[in-house]
């Protein structure tokens, strides 16, 4: 009989309850404690769920039948638990980003291998039908030459989501604002379609929301190793929010993906399935988008990538977005941030010391009287 694997949650929040809900529809794992420094939270999360409830994860952790631990904290804090879950010998899967600094992103990594356990970074928008059928065509390179890769979440956020949360738009606890949060799914996107980025020149402001220390509007222009240039918008500043997309480009073919669905998709070297795509028979449906409201999307790749994450588990093999690929959109991020703070070109590697903070808006809304 297969072996059902126990997972166990730190951070009762809203993401938090998009995992229980992917963790109770694998067929070989199941929910066996949560966590959460807020007693309510933690006693509202376990008795929905039916399981334990913990305000120490570190009692949580002595548990036996925990074998892999979500670590769903606010984003600064995120390193702590994960390495105490990987001390204790758990297998731990990561909410993006996989923390707000290189130095804290590799801790989580050497201790995996040291402890000899799997550390995974979530990032969802891998594992759409569409989105990975992107891949196989830039793997199989039926661009060419890549000539142009880029990124664009032009999302919106009410003041209310900010004040809501006061870790939210905190350089100390987000890590950033719009950039860090939310753009990052489309940066770990199109890094995994382009290959590494070489540098990055970056503006950055707050335009639209108050009482927050960090951006909501972002543009970078992207220097691809492979020659290839490329820009990312990201903002939580666009009103009423509009569907993320990737744009792909090369001296034999063009796509774009737009949410779960390929919408341009078009080659130089035509293929049988290539009428069935841009008849929008490949892709996902009703996943839903964070365009306007952060949680009005489907937990369903969330579900595809703890799957993942549990048969290489079982297999002995990497999951797909392991700690060094969770790490990678990271880099690109603070380079961007460090690149609007100091006005200038910055080339990767970053250096792992580098924090930004709140020299990088200096642009903000001015209302008239």
């Amino acid at each position: 009989m297969p072996k059902e694997h126990g997972f166990a949650l730190i951070g009762c929040g809203a993401v938090g309850a998009h995992h229980v809900t992917a963790i109770s529809q694998l067929r070989n794992a199941r929910l066996v404690a949560v966590c959460d420094t807020i007693e309510l939270s933690a006693r509202r999360f376990g008795e929905r769920a039916g399981v334990p409830w913990y305000t120490d994860y570190h009692e949580m952790l002595e548990r036996d039948d925990v074998d892999i631990v979500n670590v769903c904290t606010p984003s600064g804090l995120h390193m702590e638990p994960a390495l105490a879950a990987m001390a204790s010998g758990k297998h731990c899967v990561v909410e993006k980003p996989l923390e707000i600094a290189l130095d804290r992103c590799d801790a989580m990594i050497a201790a995996a291998q040291k402890a000899g356990v799997l550390l995974g970074a979530i990032f969802p928008s891998r594992f759409g039908a569409a989105a990975q059928e992107l891949k196989k065509a830039v793997d199989a390179g039926r661009f060419g030459r890549l000539t142009l890769g880029d990124a664009y979440v032009r999302w919106w956020r009410e003041q209310s989501y900010y004040d809501s949360g006061g870790w939210r738009g905190t350089w100390k606890l987000d890590g950033g604002g719009a950039l860090i949060n939310q753009t990052i799914h489309c940066v770990d996107l199109i890094q995994w379609y382009m290959g590494p980025a070489r540098a990055v020149t970056a503006l950055s402001g707050c335009l639209a929301h108050e009482r927050i220390e960090a951006d909501d509007a972002n543009v970078v222009g992207v220097e691809w190793a492979s020659g290839a240039l490329g820009a990312i918008q990201g903002t939580t500043a666009a009103w009423p929010g509009f569907p993320k997309k990737i744009a792909i480009s090369g001296d034999a073919g063009s796509a774009v993906l737009e949410e779960e669905s390929l919408t341009f998709w078009q080659f130089r070297k035509e293929r049988p399935r290539d009428a069935k795509i841009r008849a929008g028979l490949v892709g996902d449906k009703g996943h839903g988008t964070g365009a306007s409201d952060p949680m009005a999307f489907s937990p369903e790749n969330h579900r595809r990538q703890l799957a993942d994450f549990v048969r290489a588990l079982e297999r002995g093999t990497a999951p797909l977005v392991d700690g060094r690929e969770g790490r990678k959109a990271v880099e690109i991020i603070l380079a961007a941030y460090k690149s609007a703070e100091t006005g200038t070109r910055v080339e990767l590697p970053l250096s792992l010391e580098y924090r930004p903070g709140n020299k990088v808006v200096s642009r903000r809304v001015t209302r008239d009287a």
